[in-house]
């Protein structure tokens, strides 16, 4: 099923639960994918949908540290409670050594240098949409950088 239409049921069944919060962030998550949809003036696949929550994540995460630096405990609690749900809707994460491995087997095969590191991520990040998971840009970034520094 379609990541669109499971966050249609599921907002549905929230709504009938009368979980509030629940409600309020998959309505958030549906009206982020419609207008990702009205941008592309057209249907979104699946891959498309879960940029839109990646996304979605990355702003509750700087939310989070600013509601943190701002002394507001309760609101960093919330955009928390929100990625947890916006994140059951997204592929596994690799761990760190997933990503060690995967990055060690890519690169193995080819001859990649210091300066080859935007050709190393896209091959690394192709092999990590493969297996299903998904992974943090920047930690990537890092085991790329280390991996082709040697």
């Amino acid at each position: 099923m379609d990541l669109v239409k499971k966050i249609d049921q599921d907002m549905v069944a929230a709504m009938k639960a009368h979980d509030v919060e629940r409600t309020s962030t998959l309505r958030m998550a549906k009206s982020a994918l419609k207008n990702k949809a009205i941008e592309k003036r057209g249907d979104l696949t699946d891959a498309e949908a879960q940029q839109v929550f990646n996304t979605m994540i990355k702003q509750r995460k700087e939310s989070i540290e600013q509601f943190t630096k701002g002394n507001r405990p309760e609101l960093a609690a919330k955009e928390a409670r929100e990625i947890v749900l916006i994140e059951s809707y997204l592929p596994k994460t690799a761990s760190e050594e997933d990503l060690k491995k995967i990055v060690e087997e890519t690169l193995a095969g080819g001859t990649y240098g210091p300066r080859d590191m935007g050709t190393a991520m896209k091959a690394v990040q192709a092999r990590i949409q493969e297996q299903g998971w998904r992974a943090d840009g920047r930690q990537l970034s890092e085991i790329v950088k280390t991996r082709l520094g040697q």
